[in-house]
């Protein structure tokens, strides 16, 4: 028996929020964010955890990253949204509902707009949201500090990149554990 609130491969759903063009020059530690959030996502393929991503008016705020876009498998569908919450976008709603998981992680920006909004609106809906908190970021960083703890303080669990694939992986005897442990590192 585990912990509810240990992540598990066959529970969880990695959410990729708004990692776009036009937001990389002004986000602080931006490429901690793409780095860990494309490690999250190699290891989500390894161990069969569906990604979604979503991406915030692009025609003004650009593409997802090149980076993360090329991370992603070929069937991954990058949803346009304009809402900030990804729970008020019909279409990205109805892809979490289809791949009925409960444990959503949470990966991009802003942690104060886009990120809290779909954290709690997911917590309201009955999941429950996990952040990696090393793959979240916004403009500033006061911004970033005050809503991670309002979050974690309505019972929105933090996490790390590699605790999350680690939690997930359970046991170092998994087929894909030599290639999660180079690509954490």
């Amino acid at each position: 028996m585990r912990h509810e609130q240990l992540l598990s491969s066959d529970k969880a759903l990695l959410l990729v929020i708004d990692i776009q063009e036009k937001f990389v020059p002004h986000i602080h530690e931006i490429e901690r964010v793409v780095d860990r959030t494309k490690v999250l996502i190699e290891a989500a393929k390894l161990l069969h955890v569906p990604v979604v991503v979503s991406q915030q008016y692009p025609q003004g705020l650009g593409e997802t990253v090149a980076t993360i876009r090329q991370a992603l498998s070929k069937t991954t569908a990058i949803h346009d949204k304009t809402t900030f919450s990804c729970c008020q976008d019909d279409t990205l709603q109805e892809t979490l509902q289809k791949h009925d998981r409960n444990q959503v992680i949470l990966a991009g920006i802003e942690t104060h707009v886009c990120i809290a909004q779909t954290a709690f609106d997911l917590l309201a809906s009955g999941k429950q949201p996990y952040i990696a908190v090393d793959a979240v970021s916004s403009r500033k960083p006061a911004d970033a500090d005050v809503a991670l703890k309002r979050m974690f303080k309505a019972g929105i669990i933090s996490t790390t990149t590699e605790a999350a694939i680690m939690e997930m992986t359970v046991d170092s005897r998994r087929p894909a554990f030599k290639e999660l442990s180079r690509i954490i590192k």
